[in-house]
């Protein structure tokens, strides 16, 4: 990424719990390279708090979950990115309708306030569905980029994305150029007839 200073990178998780440990190994790796990490939470995080133990541990402090506390980040222009991964359907619909009811949607809000990049790893049942013209929304709205997703489950789940984690960073150095990585909508791999 950035080889002139650490990046300090805000990061929110949703409520899509089952991808969660997808992101723990990307936050020890970030970690691993001295980016400064700050996390940012939705309630619905605190139904598993085995999870946020864990975070917080890897981390080494708190979670925040309030607007209150959120909201200073924004004017001391403390954040280069953030990154909303997991990124729920619930939270995808909100962010492309300005609503700010938590302390993730705050942290995104100060973010692009100040011009600065916000990657979305989306997880969501619903992506393709209802929620498709908030997903269409949000990948041509100004500082917003996706980790390249695809349909996880189409045969039982056709209205279903995400996010394929492991190109976290590779979309972060990208959206700190101000670019989008490519392709953005990728082909799930694990199916048996494109093995």
């Amino acid at each position: 990424m950035r080889d002139d200073k650490t990046l300090n990178v805000a990061i929110g998780i949703t409520g899509s719990f089952g991808k969660i440990n997808e992101i723990l190994p990307m936050l020890k790796n970030m970690l691993l390279k001295k980016y400064t990490l700050k996390l940012f939470a939705t309630e619905a995080i605190k139904q598993h708090p085995e999870y946020v133990k864990e975070i917080e541990s890897i981390l080494g402090e708190n979670t925040i979950y309030s607007i209150k506390e959120a909201e200073p980040f924004g004017p001391k222009k403390f954040f280069d990115c953030m990154l909303i991964a997991p990124c729920s359907g619930n939270t995808l619909s909100k962010l492309a309708n300005a609503i700010t009811d938590n302390a993730v949607l705050m942290a995104a809000k100060s973010t692009l306030r100040n011009s600065r990049p916000v990657i979305l790893g989306v997880s969501s049942n619903d992506a393709l569905g209802l929620n498709g013209a908030n997903l269409m929304k949000l990948l041509v709205t100004k500082n917003i980029y996706f980790i390249p997703f695809g349909q996880d489950n189409p045969e039982e789940k056709p209205n279903s994305l995400v996010a394929d984690f492991s190109k976290t960073e590779d979309t972060m150095r990208y959206a700190l150029m101000n670019k989008q990585i490519q392709p953005i909508i990728i082909v799930n791999k694990k199916r048996d007839d494109l093995a």
